[in-house]
């Protein structure tokens, strides 16, 4: 699995201690990898083009080149057929903490290998100046 350079990930403090409090039984083993190599910045400071919970961003298939808006939530806001993609998913598990013009890459239950660039984010809370969401 690819480990992510310093500061090539990032996560809120915020974000953090949320998911953490939901580690446990289906917490996938890709975001518990994810969580420990991401850089952790206060909210205040994180860069307008990183996803963070609750992002909204269109991403491109590289296969395919589909494009679709998805907003990354936790997993009670979870709404696939909406485009509202629970952090715990793989797609959502490999968005999180990525930069625009970032590949997220994942694999399906099934096994197969997936990837998609970040194209834009539409939406970061913390850009708007929601910190607490």
């Amino acid at each position: 699995m690819h480990k992510n350079l310093a500061g090539e990930r990032l996560l809120t403090e915020i974000d953090s201690a949320r998911l953490n409090k939901l580690r446990g039984e289906h917490f996938p083993p890709e975001l518990v990898d994810t969580l420990e190599s991401l850089d952790l910045v206060p909210s205040r400071e994180i860069p307008s083009d990183i996803v963070t919970m609750y992002s909204q961003v269109i991403v491109e298939d590289l296969d395919s080149h589909q494009r679709q808006k998805l907003t990354l939530c936790y997993p009670a806001d979870a709404e696939p057929h909406l485009g509202f993609i629970s952090v715990l998913s793989p797609v959502g598990a490999s968005l999180l903490g990525q930069r625009v013009g970032a590949i997220a890459r994942w694999r399906t239950p099934n096994g197969d290998a997936c990837a998609a660039e970040i194209v834009s984010l539409l939406f970061q809370p913390e850009a708007s100046g929601d910190y607490t969401t």
